[in-house]
C-alpha cells in the first residue's frame, strides 16, 4: 500500500452541482461488498460557511463522493444525516441501494437467456423511469443459461438480482458502476503472503458448509440436482428453494454452481478483518470485489496456497491512521 493517502469527500447533488465540501473530515469508512450493497460514513466537523452548506444536504437528493487521494473510490445516496453541535455524521450506500428502491417496471420473460444478460436487465429496468446516474457493465459472461420471468411492481429489483446471483453470477458496484460478472470469475490482483497482514492469520476449514449433493426447486415443480455420494466424505445433501427459477435447465445449472462452491469442504481465511500491513504492495484503489488474489500462508498447521475471492474491502480512517480490512473466500463462493 506504501504511504496512506488522505481521504476527503464531497456532497453532489443530483444535478452533478457540488452542495458542500467535507474540509474537516474527523473519520470516514467505506467498503465495497459482493452481492451486497455497501455502506459509507463521514464525520465532519465544519466551519461557519460549511455549516450552513451541510444544513441543506438531504436524504436520497444528495450523493457522497469519497477520495482517497486524488483516485475516486466510493460514492453512493446519502441515507441519514445526523446534525450536532459539533458537527455532523453522514450515512450513505452505493448505487446498488437504489435497487432496493425500485421495482420492475415491465413484465418480461427470458427463456434460454444468458444469466448475466438478465441481470443487466434488472439493472437498467430499474433505472430507466429515473436514472441518479450508472452504467451497467458485463465483465464476462456467466456461461449459464435459464428461464426467468418478472413482472411490473412485484418485488423490489434488489432482492431479484440477489437471487439471481445465488445461481451463478456475482455482481458489485464501483463508484456509479455496477459490475456483472460470473460466479467462477478468476481474473488476479495480486499475490499475498504472511508478510502482507497485520496480524496472525487463521486458517479455517468450514465444514458447515460443505454439501456433495444439492437439489433446487424452482417454481411449479422445476427441480435440478448435482452430485451424489463423495467417495471421501460420502453424502451430505442440500435442499433449496429458487422460486424465480422456471425450468429444469436453470434449476440444474444453478444446483452445479452451488456444489463447486461447497465440495470439498472450503478452506479459507478467518476474514472478517483481515488487515494489511502498511507495507502490503497492493493498490487500494483496484481492490474489487469479485477479483482474486493469490494467497500463501505457512505460519499455522494447515497451510494453503490458493486463489481467495475478495468478498469485502473496508476502508477506515480515523486521524492519522488508516486500516484497510478484506473478507476472502474460496473463489467460486460469493459469501
Amino acid at each position: 500500500m506504501g504511504e496512506c493517502a488522505s481521504h476527503t469527500a464531497q456532497i453532489i447533488d443530483r444535478d452533478g452541482a457540488a452542495v458542500a465540501g467535507t474540509d474537516v473530515l474527523v473519520s470516514v469508512e467505506w467498503s465495497r461488498v459482493l452481492d451486497d450493497l455497501s455502506e459509507a460514513r463521514a464525520v465532519i466537523a465544519p466551519d461557519a460557511d460549511c455549516c450552513a452548506a451541510l444544513a441543506r444536504v438531504r436524504t436520497w437528493r444528495h450523493k457522497l463522493a469519497i477520495f482517497r487521494g486524488t483516485a475516486p473510490v466510493w460514492e453512493g445516496p446519502i441515507t441519514s444525516v445526523e446534525w450536532t453541535v459539533d458537527g455532523a455524521e453522514i450515512s450513505a450506500v452505493d448505487v446498488l441501494g437504489w435497487l432496493d428502491r425500485r421495482t420492475p417496471h415491465q413484465d418480461q420473460e427470458f427463456i434460454d437467456h444468458e444469466l448475466t444478460e438478465v441481470a443487466a436487465w434488472l439493472v437498467d429496468d430499474a433505472f430507466e423511469p429515473d436514472d441518479p446516474g450508472h452504467t451497467t457493465t458485463i465483465v464476462a459472461t456467466s456461461g449459464i443459461r435459464g428461464r426467468r420471468s418478472y413482472q411490473a411492481d412485484v418485488g423490489q429489483t434488489g432482492d431479484h438480482l440477489r437471487d439471481l446471483a445465488a445461481t451463478g453470477i456475482d455482481f458489485t458496484a464501483l463508484g456509479s458502476r455496477i459490475l456483472i460478472l460470473p460466479e467462477d470469475h478468476s481474473a488476479r490482483l495480486a499475490s499475498l503472503s504472511d508478510a502482507d497482514f497485520a496480524d496472525e492469520l487463521v486458517v479455517v476449514e468450514d465444514g458447515l458448509a460443505l454439501a456433495t449433493r444439492w437439489v433446487v426447486h424452482g417454481k411449479d415443480g422445476v427441480k435440478g440436482v448435482a452430485g451424489g455420494a463423495h467417495p471421501y466424505y460420502g453424502l451430505i445433501e442440500r435442499v433449496v428453494e429458487e422460486t424465480s427459477i422456471l425450468d429444469d435447465a436453470s434449476a440444474e445449472a444453478a444446483a452445479r454452481s452451488r456444489l463447486a462452491a461447497s465440495s470439498p469442504a472450503p478452506v479459507f481465511l478467518d476474514s472478517q478483518e483481515a488487515v494489511l500491513s502498511p507495507d502490503a504492495g497492493l493498490d487500494v484503489t483496484v481492490l474489487v470485489p469479485g477479483w482474486c488474489v493469490d494467497v500463501t500462508t505457512t505460519q499455522t498447521c494447515r497451510t494453503i496456497s490458493q486463489a481467495l475471492k475478495i468478498a469485502t474491502v473496508k476502508v477506515k480512517e480515523d486521524g492519522d491512521a488508516e486500516t484497510i480490512s478484506l473478507q476472502l473466500t474460496p473463489a467460486g463462493v460469493s459469501g
